[in-house]
């Protein structure tokens, strides 16, 4: 956002590798390493243009906040929305395992916005800034490795076994997602019950 402090900080970390693309209603001064697009994240033109110059991220950070009008409750429930436009849109764009951060103020409304993320991600964390914790209602939800797995945690499905790994954990695929599963053997087709779900694989136990 304007000036572009979160911008800097993301160029320095993506590297001469990586790519950071940032987007304001206010124009943002040129910075190494970042492409700048003006306009408002809440308009569906402004993020059809980034999903379609990203592709796909690594991480989305969302530091955006309203107008304020002083009026607690209104201020609070426009920065859930903009939150959940900052959530939605990492949806759009993430990558398995990527991550999202977005600011919020903190009110009744946070918590049906976190539950959703939690729903997507492997877990997330409320972190309250250290410059603004005493003074400030905002904090950051940060929700870490995009969960994009076909399964889910309680799945009881039938899987073929392809190989067993070097730890002795038999492998199976389920459209292209790995899963363990400890005792099954290579060439069988099993009954299991997922376990455990990961962005890039999950654990699964034989159904007997």
């Amino acid at each position: 956002a304007a000036p572009g402090g979160w911008l800097q900080v993301a160029a320095e970390l993506a590297g001469e590798t990586g790519t950071v693309v940032g987007v304001d209603r206010q124009r943002i001064d040129p910075i190494e390493g970042v492409e700048t697009v003006r306009g408002d994240m809440t308009d569906e033109e402004t993020r059809g243009e980034i999903v379609d110059r990203v592709r796909e991220a690594d991480i989305v950070v969302s530091d955006m906040a309203p107008d304020m009008t002083g009026e607690y409750e209104l201020d609070h429930a426009r920065s859930v929305h903009l939150a959940r436009t900052a959530f939605e849109t990492a949806l759009e764009l993430l990558a398995p395992g990527g991550d999202v951060v977005a600011k919020v103020f903190e009110g009744p409304d946070v918590d049906d916005l976190r539950a959703d993320i939690d729903e997507e991600f492997e877990y997330v964390r409320s972190v309250h800034p250290e410059a603004s914790r005493d003074a400030s209602s905002e904090l950051y939800l940060v929700g870490k490795g995009r969960l994009t797995a076909p399964v889910a945690e309680g799945d009881r499905i039938e899987v073929d076994v392809v190989e067993v790994g070097d730890e002795g954990d038999a492998i199976a695929k389920v459209d292209g997602y790995t899963i363990f599963v400890p005792g099954a053997e290579a060439g069988t087709t099993v009954e299991v019950r997922v376990t455990d779900v990961k962005p890039r694989f999950g654990f699964a136990e034989l159904v007997e």
